[in-house]
């Protein structure tokens, strides 16, 4: 009676501590990380290259004639071929009838020539207006595991099949996005950090002239503020296995921004670090040569994200449909609002001293977006975070499928799996769950460029009474 009593005791009781011991390892030093490093170094390579080609580059499959009528270029495959039966001299894919494959790039020149010859009522380019800037979107939550990279990566990869040019800015030291867009990043130097270190240099040599004038020592530029100054978007900014996805990558090491940053402030209080991206993606022409700009931030409020956030027109953040990522969601919100309310109270304070006008942050659209919904046990959950939310959800949850968890197992998104991989209605399906999250994003994109436009022609007009 005893012992079927003992043998029904749960697992953590009568453990022997001489025995427990005799289970552990030696104590861990310093040296033994580097060793764990250096192994995980090793097995990430390993995975990551399950989604790259056999000569080590990762390489973007191409899509069937049934893909790019479905989901590409709103044409019939009976009318997509006696096109291409007319016309030799546009891409004709390869393989034969209706097997035919096409990639990207030839995608890109057959919605052009359909744009171009096409019927004008259909949408063959995506809508963009022109001479107006591209949007900057910051993908953001201080919490991690909320599907925040990959709703990033996913999105940017929507956009392209869409047909917009896409820069993807990777933020975050652990470099995940980089990883899924094939980017190799050497350094901090190949990261965003010498653009932010730029901006203070060049902002550093304004006051030194002003110092200089008044015979005031000069604030001293070391080596890496030096060699920063010769550093230009373009230098950092690599391609990738998509022609229309451009990146910024990061590795470890731009972690060390979260560090440097703050101590230029001090060096230099008037410097605004907040606008070092903003200003580092204007002056490179990013806003005019790419139509979308998505920032995949860390999960912290620390010095990058602020940057982030605050040279993004839209921001996303993803949430799961749980109590714990609700409450931090908020607490993420309620940290947005101290900082940027603190920058704009400690600025305004001075420009109001000094008879200049008040600087106001401001942004089209903020979205919370649920990720990874299971509609059988989170749907009462995820309807209270709508309802406390509100106009700042999406209206769109989007389903975990089990074509998302067998895309990230080959380092690739859902939209490089290829659906021959899968059941149709599998891939359909998971398919389906992003697309939804595209079109929604895309409908805010739209609406903040649609607003934009009107504001700039009633500008324009008023200019125009006046004169």
């Amino acid at each position: 009676m005893d012992k079927k009593v003992g043998s029904s005791l749960p697992p953590y009781f009568n453990l022997d501590p001489q025995a427990a011991a005799g289970k552990l390892s030696a104590p861990v030093d310093t040296a033994r990380f580097a060793k764990a490093a250096a192994f995980a170094g090793r097995g990430r390579a390993d995975l990551a290259k399950r989604g790259y080609a056999p000569d080590g580059q990762k390489k973007l499959r191409k899509f069937s004639t049934w893909e790019i009528c479905r989901y590409l270029i709103p044409v019939a495959p009976a009318h997509l071929r006696r096109v291409l039966n007319k016309h030799p001299e546009l891409p004709q894919g390869e393989g034969a009838g209706n097997a035919k494959r096409f990639s990207l790039e030839e995608i890109l020149t057959l919605r052009n020539h359909f744009a171009e010859e096409g019927v004008s009522s259909k949408e063959y380019r995506p809508y963009r207006p022109k001479g107006l800037p591209a949007k900057v979107v910051a993908v953001a939550n201080f919490k991690g595991g909320v599907g925040k990279t990959s709703t990033a990566a996913h999105l940017a990869m929507s956009a392209a099949l869409d047909g917009y040019k896409v820069l993807v800015v990777d933020l975050d030291s652990q470099g995940s996005m980089t990883s899924i867009m094939g980017g190799q990043v050497q350094d901090e130097w190949q990261t965003i950090f010498p653009l932010l270190a730029r901006d203070y240099a060049m902002q550093v040599q304004a006051e030194n002239r002003v110092r200089a004038a008044a015979a005031e020592p000069e604030i001293p530029m070391d080596e890496t503020l030096t060699e920063a100054l010769t550093i230009s978007l373009k230098d950092v900014v690599q391609k990738t296995h998509w022609p229309n996805i451009d990146l910024i990558g990061a590795q470890l090491n731009l972690y060390w921004a979260e560090f440097q940053i703050p101590v230029w402030r001090m060096a230099l209080r008037h410097w605004a670090l907040w606008d070092a991206l903003s200003s580092a993606l204007d002056a490179g022409g990013a806003l005019d040569e790419y139509d979308i700009i998505l920032l995949d931030t860390p999960p912290a409020l620390g010095y990058l994200t602020i940057n982030a956030l605050a040279a993004a027109d839209i921001i996303m953040v993803p949430l799961g449909a749980s109590f714990l990522e609700f409450d931090s969601t908020g607490r993420f919100f309620d940290m947005l609002y101290s900082t940027f309310a603190s920058i704009e109270e400690g600025e305004n304070a001075a420009r109001r001293r000094e008879g200049l006008p008040e600087m106001k942050f401001e942004w089209d659209v903020v979205r919370a977006i649920i990720t990874r919904f299971d509609a059988s046990q989170q749907t009462d959950l995820a309807n209270v975070i709508q309802a406390y939310f509100g106009d700042m959800t999406n209206t769109y949850r989007q389903e975990f499928t089990a074509m998302v968890g067998q895309a990230g197992e080959s380092v690739n998104g859902i939209y490089e799996a290829d659906y021959r991989d899968f059941n149709r209605e599998t891939y359909t399906r998971g398919r389906e769950t992003f697309d939804r999250t595209y079109a929604e994003f895309k409908e805010i994109l739209l609406g903040a460029w649609w607003r934009d436009d009107q504001e700039r022609k009633e500008a324009e007009n008023g200019e125009t009474q006046t004169a």
